[in-house]
């Protein structure tokens, strides 16, 4: 039987949690917590001791996703409930998907980084099963360029050390190469 990413690791949630909260829970009060349907980001705030990164159902992949978008977030935009973003829910207009993709280009890219570091398989999420059926071909094409990117210019800082700590998690190589991405398979 050929070994996936799959089944080398017993991905849980749980585990990114902890390693989201050792990296950087003290510097950042920040925490990853398993929500419900919807992710949201809720900054610091008098009632909330920690922002607080919801990710949906339990989900592994939709965690790392989450991540990727606050890893992305500058200091403004982490003070802002879902850092200030607009959010159209499934169901958008080619138009309005065109706008998602245009923002979910880097995050994206960079869960798909921390997946290869976890040893777990990345999938592109267009998250419009209900809208105007549109070619994701364009944008998988997207994140792969902007992955090529990050190779050659690195990570965000926080990117580069949540991905180093899933490296060592899972005993996956620290090193990127291109070879390690393949846009027909995402």
């Amino acid at each position: 039987m050929a070994v996936t990413p799959e089944s080398r690791f017993d991905h849980h949630y749980s585990q990114l949690i902890q390693l989201f909260r050792e990296c950087f829970e003290k510097q950042y009060q920040t925490c990853l917590v398993r929500g419900g349907a919807e992710p949201v980001y809720l900054p610091q705030s008098e009632g909330r001791l920690f922002s607080e990164i919801h990710f949906a159902h339990g989900f592994f992949s939709s965690a790392l996703h989450e991540c990727a978008h606050w890893m992305l977030a500058g200091e403004q935009r982490r003070r802002l409930e879902d850092f200030g973003y607009w959010y159209q829910p499934d169901g958008r207009n080619a138009e309005q998907q065109r706008l998602f993709e245009a923002v979910e280009v880097k995050p994206q890219a960079i869960e798909w980084m921390l997946s290869v570091a976890a040893g777990y398989r990345f999938r592109v999420s267009i998250d419009n099963l209900q809208g105007e059926a549109t070619d994701p071909a364009r944008f998988k094409q997207a994140v792969y360029q902007q992955v090529r990117h990050y190779l050659v210019q690195g990570l965000p800082g926080r990117a580069e050390q949540f991905r180093q700590a899933l490296c060592e998690y899972y005993g996956t190589p620290r090193k990127l190469s291109l070879t390690q991405f393949d846009v027909e398979t995402i």
